[in-house]
C-alpha cells in the first residue's frame, strides 16, 4: 500500500512538474502570465466586494465590477510581462547593485505606468469622459503610488534577486493579491 501512495505520488509530482515546464517556457509564458494577472485581479475584487457586503457598504456582489478588475488585471499582465523582460535585458545580473537600480527604475517608471493603465482600462470599460477620467487620476492615484511603494521595494528585491525572468510575474501577482484588494477598494471607494 505504502508502494502504490509512492507512486501515485510520484506520477502527481511528475505531471505538474510537466505542466510548470509547459505553461512557463518561453512560448506559452505571456498567455501564463496574463491568465495569472486577470485571476488574482478577478479574485482580489471578490475579496473586497465581500468584505464590503459584510460591512454593510453594499447590499450585492457586482459581477461586471469583478469582470472589469480582472480586464484591467490582463492590460497591467501585459505591460509587466514585457517590462520585467525589457528591465532584465537592460540590466542584467543579480547583485545588490544592479537590483537596487532595478527597483528604483522599476518604482519610478513601471508602477506609475501599471497605475495609469489600471485607471484607463476601467475608463473605457465604464465608458467614463476624458474629464472623468483625469479627476480619477487626481484624486485616487496617489493613494495607490503611495501603497506601491510602501510593498513593493522589499517585494520587488527578491523579485529581481532570487528569480529568474520567466517567474516574475507569478511572484508579482501572490504579493499583488493583498495590493488588488486595496486597489479595489480605492477604485470603488465612494468617500475617497
Amino acid at each position: 500500500m505504502t508502494m502504490n501512495i509512492a507512486k501515485g505520488m510520484e506520477l502527481v509530482f511528475g505531471r505538474l512538474n510537466h505542466l510548470k515546464k509547459r505553461l512557463f517556457s518561453p512560448k506559452n509564458l505571456l498567455y501564463t502570465n496574463v491568465g495569472i494577472s486577470i485571476s488574482l485581479s478577478g479574485t482580489g475584487d471578490i475579496l473586497e466586494q465581500h468584505y464590503e457586503i459584510l460591512k454593510g457598504d453594499w447590499d450585492r456582489w457586482s459581477f461586471i465590477r469583478t469582470r472589469n478588475m480582472a480586464i484591467s488585471g490582463m492590460s497591467i499582465g501585459i505591460v509587466c510581462h514585457y517590462w520585467y523582460n525589457f528591465l532584465d535585458t537592460r540590466m542584467a545580473g543579480r547583485t545588490i547593485g544592479v537590483v537596487l537600480k532595478k527597483v528604483v527604475v522599476d518604482q519610478l517608471i513601471c508602477s506609475p505606468l501599471c497605475i495609469g493603465m489600471f485607471f484607463l482600462t476601467l475608463a473605457v470599460l465604464e465608458n467614463s469622459s476624458l474629464a472623468e477620467f483625469k479627476d480619477e487620476i487626481r484624486k485616487k492615484a496617489h493613494r495607490l503610488y503611495i501603497a506601491e511603494w510602501v510593498i513593493w521595494p522589499p517585494a520587488q528585491v527578491i523579485n529581481f534577486y532570487f528569480l529568474p525572468t520567466r517567474y516574475r510575474v507569478l511572484y508579482d501577482n501572490m504579493i499583488s493579491l493583498g495590493y488588488d484588494v486595496y486597489t479595489s477598494h480605492v477604485k470603488h471607494n465612494i468617500r475617497s
